[in-house]
């Protein structure tokens, strides 16, 4: 068990006073087995009118913040604290007819699986496809686990992590021609090929712990992190970060799922007035872990 402490701002800055629609937030960590959200505090500056909480269609926690006064600047500031229980991928209990590759899901799951196993991406060429199946065993069955675990690390060791300031995500065709990209870039990369092979995945934004970032092979740290879950018949939703090769839930603070990285931007709003009136934006995030109380 570790307590994790995230302290996550973010802060755009105006040339002039501009006015502001509903901002969206997605950082209060997801309820669940292996980890409990403590507590959780939203600052906000300048003021809020209002703030107030939905659920989304997937179960996210959402922040809707309204404004009703303009400003040079806008801050947003959480603080989270929680409970979190790593599990190891080699402990995963697969049902023994999805050890091997290829399998059916269970018709009942299949239902509500199709959304998230269906490519969300035009490939005429079928080039992640390609790619994908290049770590089958061919002709043969191939471990299930062995299969998803090679994609993983065969991204994170053959493609290079770079920040990019643009916003959104780089199709996969395109990572899969540059050989490089973003967190958010390479979980969409192996969703997509993991979907060309007939699995289930989806989309996970949220953030990364890293035990020293100076130096630190671990990436992502100092910003919201991405990766993406795999489900397996018996094991359910697992993670897969490619970005730093973890396979489970080791260091990993889960916010959001979706279909799509689309559907889980951490934080997106508008103003009114010009492109010429945004001056700057700094995002900055730190995870830090805390002593667990011993019971005396």
């Amino acid at each position: 068990m570790t307590i994790f402490s995230v302290h996550h701002t973010t802060r755009y800055e105006y040339k002039r006073r501009v006015s502001f629609g509903d901002h969206r937030l997605m950082f209060r960590p997801r309820d669940a087995y292996d980890q409990t959200l403590l507590s959780a505090e939203l600052k906000v500056d300048p003021e809020p009118e209002n703030v107030r909480w939905i659920l989304d269609v997937f179960g996210n926690c959402v922040a809707i913040v309204g404004f009703d006064k303009p400003s040079k600047h806008l801050h947003f500031e959480t603080h989270i604290r929680l409970d979190h229980t790593p599990h190891v991928s080699l402990e995963l209990q697969i049902d023994d007819d999805a050890l091997s590759y290829p399998f059916r899901y269970d018709g009942e799951e299949l239902a509500d699986l199709l959304p998230t196993i269906r490519r969300h991406y035009d490939d005429a060429a079928d080039e992640v496809g390609n790619w994908a199946r290049q770590f089958l065993s061919g002709g043969r069955s191939t471990d299930t686990g062995h299969l998803l675990m090679t994609l993983c690390f065969a991204i994170h060791e053959s493609f290079a992590y770079a920040r990019r300031a643009e916003r959104g995500t780089q199709t996969p065709q395109t990572t899969l021609k540059l050989r490089r990209g973003t967190c958010r870039d390479f979980a969409l990369l192996m969703m997509e090929a993991v979907r060309a092979l007939g699995f289930a995945a989806r989309f996970v934004t949220g953030y990364v712990y890293v035990a020293d970032r100076d130096g630190s092979t671990t990436l992502g740290g100092g910003s919201t992190h991405a990766w993406c879950q795999v489900y397996l018949p018996g094991a359910g939703w697992v993670e897969f970060d490619p970005t730093n090769g973890i396979v489970g839930n080791r260091d990993l603070i889960r916010v959001a799922v979706a279909r799509d990285p689309r559907q889980a931007v951490p934080l997106w709003g508008s103003y009114d007035g010009d492109a010429a009136d945004f001056e700057d934006m700094t995002v900055q995030v730190n995870v830090t872990t805390q002593p667990v109380p011993v019971a005396a």
